[in-house]
């Protein structure tokens, strides 16, 4: 009993040292992203498989999505990044994981932009009037922001999915300490 109770033990560190290295350790590129779109559930899968396409920001602008108020800091530390909004899907109070009302995006140094993660907003008075909870998706509560606030939007519920760039707090909080906004630079 003992030596099978080793083994085991032995065989789950093996597992989870082998799991936590290709996170940490990932690069981040293609090969990264492969890496966890093998090992994405829920939530964070279905972000992976509806937003590919939208690594160039070009496609995202061919769909009507377009950059809102430019890179957002944090107030303490990180940064969200370059938001590109899609109106009518912010308007039409709908949530949908396969539809994104926002794509977010990292400014990189060569003037490019890199797909960071997406954000799913609802404003809350159209949200409120037909639903007595908070707005979820997979299990996942959205954060209440209330007005006024920076955006200069009416109060809304908002949920932040990092799936294409790692956040060491979370993938479902607001801020995340590895994005930068260093090498915005606003077209003129």
């Amino acid at each position: 009993m003992k030596h099978e109770l080793k083994d085991l033990l032995i065989a789950g560190f093996v597992m989870t040292t082998a799991l936590w290295g290709s996170q940490v350790l990932a690069d981040p590129n293609d090969q990264h992203l492969q890496q966890k779109g093998d090992v994405a559930t829920g939530l964070v899968k279905e972000v992976l498989e509806a937003t590919e396409r939208f690594r160039d920001a070009s496609i995202a602008e061919s769909e009507d999505y377009g950059p809102f108020l430019g890179c957002v800091s944090g107030p303490q530390e990180g940064a969200m990044g370059v938001h590109y909004v899609n109106g009518a899907l912010v308007g039409d109070g709908i949530l949908e994981a396969a539809q994104p009302e926002i794509l977010v995006y990292e400014p990189e140094k060569n003037g490019g932009l890199r797909l960071v993660a997406v954000e799913y907003i609802v404003i809350a008075e159209a949200w409120d009037a037909s639903n007595a909870t908070p707005p979820a998706l997979s299990g996942q509560v959205f954060h209440y922001s209330g007005s006024p606030n920076r955006y200069g939007l009416p109060p809304f519920y908002a949920l932040h999915v990092w799936a294409w760039k790692d956040n060491p707090h979370g993938m479902f909080v607001d801020w995340n300490p590895e994005v930068t906004c260093e090498n915005y630079a606003p077209a003129l």
